[in-house]
């Protein structure tokens, strides 16, 4: 049986934080600009790229809203990705 590994060291949280960077890129926001959408300070969005905070769920939701990006995107990018970079855990 395998196990699941540590999601904030997987390479899904890793394509995760990226795909939020190039999201924020792409609505051509600053990380302070994001940041005032969400109404929390810019340290929250750096710690969110670079892999020092997660998001829960409902916070994902709001981060991609405040981008204009829809949440089931980035499932459709996840999707997409081969095995081995999006973490198959196999059965």
């Amino acid at each position: 049986m395998k196990t699941f590994r540590p999601s904030m060291y997987g390479s899904e949280q890793l394509l995760l934080r990226e795909w939020l960077v190039s999201q924020r890129k792409a609505a051509k926001l600053t990380q302070r600009q994001l940041a005032d959408k969400l109404q929390v300070v810019r340290s929250l969005v750096g710690k969110v790229e670079s892999g020092e905070r997660r998001l829960d769920v409902v916070e994902f939701v709001h981060y991609c809203r405040a981008m204009g990006a829809e949440p089931t995107e980035f499932f459709t990018f996840l999707k997409q990705q081969p095995s081995d970079e999006a973490g198959s855990t196999g059965s």
